[in-house]
């Protein structure tokens, strides 16, 4: 029995997400089981140092160098942290696997700009303070190889999600929204994979912009607003609606400038902002999604989206043939979905064994994603 820590850090910058799994061998075959998860919220001060470095504005070299420690020592004490809430050292880990924090994705190049990403976290401060291995930069391989570096989940949810009885989409919302479709008794080649648009990016800046809140809980706003339909239709209309797959999206499209112009563009109560921007979130997942649903079709919800009520009431409105269900209904954890996801391709890593899935981002080839730092 083995056990490794995932690490998280998404565009919600809600803090740094910390999944505890036990890895066990059965039949030839690894099961990842969730031993214990958390979330170490980002102090205030933190939080604005990521905001700033997100900004082509406000960010400087300086400021991206030093972050990169500051958030390396953050991930490396969250390690720790999980490990002795389970009465265990982080030294007796296989590994540590690390997504990162997202500075800044370029999935395409443009003008004199190459198709990129960059996370950061150094993994070296990681391994010493954890004393163990760790895995980290999961997407810069797969655009070596042509690829969007995202989505980057696949994998993992083909090897946990797979159904016999029915397809299941798996629908991340994060700050951005993911899905990947994984069809009934699928192979791996068959997976399909892309950002829909924005998940509770926009609904958290407006929450911030009203109520000095960083998200709305439960749906609470929304459910009280009404829908502003010139707005919806503005927001439908947004060049990445339209894209076809691979596609990906990120804080560049849907961030703190795109909601600060919008902001200067409509007159309305707070609560129809935020209702009628959660309507366009279901609409943008509804309109992507929709030349592949069928009537044996499972959308399972994940990420801090799926605790929006209002959210999920409008998904089912807008797909009544689905059956949209949460992580929790199949006895699993809608929070710690992307922290497990990153053990399993951490694990692939070790194992040198490809972990990307070039239907879903466009690679060339699969390769084996990572970099290893050893303790």
């Amino acid at each position: 029995m083995k056990y490794a820590v995932g690490l998280m850090s998404g565009t919600s910058l809600d803090g740094i997400d910390a999944a505890l799994v036990k890895m066990d061998n059965k039949e030839d075959k690894v099961h990842y089981q969730l031993v214990d998860f958390c979330t170490l919220p980002f102090s205030e001060e933190m939080k604005k140092k990521i905001t700033n470095s997100l900004s082509i504005e406000q960010s400087n070299v300086e400021l991206i160098c030093s972050l990169n420690f500051e958030l390396g020592q953050l991930f490396g004490e969250a390690v720790v942290e999980i490990c002795e809430r389970n009465d265990m050292a982080s030294s007796e880990l296989l590994f540590v696997a690390s997504h990162g924090q997202t500075i800044y994705h370029q999935p395409v190049p443009k003008g004199q700009f190459v198709a990129s990403t960059l996370q950061i976290g150094e993994s070296s401060l990681i391994a010493e303070i954890a004393q163990t291995t760790v895995v980290s930069d999961f997407r810069y391989r797969d655009m070596a190889v042509g690829g969007q570096g995202a989505p980057i989940v696949p994998y993992s949810e083909y090897l946990l999600y797979k159904s016999e009885d029915s397809q299941r989409i798996l629908q991340n919302i994060g700050g951005i929204s993911n899905a990947t479709i994984v069809p009934q008794q699928a192979e791996l080649q068959d997976l399909l994979a892309f950002d829909t648009g924005p998940g509770n990016m926009i609904i958290d800046e407006l929450c911030r912009h009203f109520y000095q809140q960083e998200y709305d809980a439960s749906g609470s706003y929304a459910k009280l607003g009404q829908v502003n339909e010139a707005l919806l239709t503005e927001l439908m209309a947004h060049p990445f609606i339209e894209k076809t797959g691979p596609k990906t999206t990120g804080r560049e499209d849907f961030g703190e400038q795109f909601v600060a112009e919008l902001l200067t563009k409509y007159d309305m109560p707070a609560n129809n902002w935020i209702r009628t921007v959660t309507l366009f979130t279901a609409k943008a997942i509804a309109k992507a999604l929709a030349p592949y649903l069928t009537e044996q079709t499972e959308l399972v919800v994940g990420g801090g989206g799926s605790y929006n009520e209002t959210l999920l009431e409008m998904l089912r409105s807008e797909m009544p043939m689905v059956k949209v269900l949460i992580q929790e209904d199949l006895g699993l954890s809608s929070e710690a979905k992307e922290a497990i996801a990153m053990v399993v391709l951490g694990h692939q890593t070790l194992n040198k064994r490809p972990s990307n899935v070039p239907s879903a981002t466009g690679a060339s080839k699969a390769v084996i994603l990572g970099k290893i730092t050893y303790y």
